[in-house]
């Protein structure tokens, strides 16, 4: 059976059976090698997407529930132009980098809702991405100040 759903604005197929995770559909089947494993268990936050809109963790979300959905993966805010990865940039955010795609989509489904964000809404936000290397505080800076530059944009 196949199931079609959107990703990054493209409508795609899938031949998985519908309790694949979503993440080995993205990433094996569709090549967009982005969205990263992490833990397995929705725990870490490195494999986030948007499904509609919202950020979800791709390692639990059966491909069968996005059927007719539209997905984001961290390829759809593009290559460095988008204000979140400049903030990123700027702020120095990634170490080894690992947790970054993830860190970025639910940084992204905030600002989407959110063009204003006080410490603790970005805090909320972010609880569930674990980067190990301990960037905490530059993802926060890195959020405000993105934030910053969607609103002036």
């Amino acid at each position: 059976m196949s199931l079609q759903f959107k990703v990054n604005g493209k409508t795609v197929s899938s031949n998985s059976e519908a309790d694949t995770p979503l993440l080995w559909v993205i990433r094996d089947e569709l090549g967009l090698t982005g969205t990263k494993f992490g833990c397995g268990a929705a725990l870490c936050g490195a494999c986030t997407v948007h499904v509609n809109g919202e950020a979800v963790r791709s390692c639990q979300t059966q491909v069968g529930n996005v059927a007719g959905s539209s997905v984001s993966t961290v390829e759809s805010l593009g290559s460095g132009s988008h204000a979140l990865q400049k903030a990123w940039v700027k702020h120095q955010v990634p170490q080894c980098g690992y947790c970054q795609s993830g860190q970025l989509m639910s940084a992204a489904a905030l600002l989407s809702k959110n063009k204003n964000p006080s410490d603790a809404d970005i805090d909320a936000a972010m609880a569930g991405n674990v980067c190990r290397c301990g960037t905490y505080t530059r993802i926060r800076a890195a959020v405000k100040d993105a934030a910053s530059m969607m609103r002036a944009a």
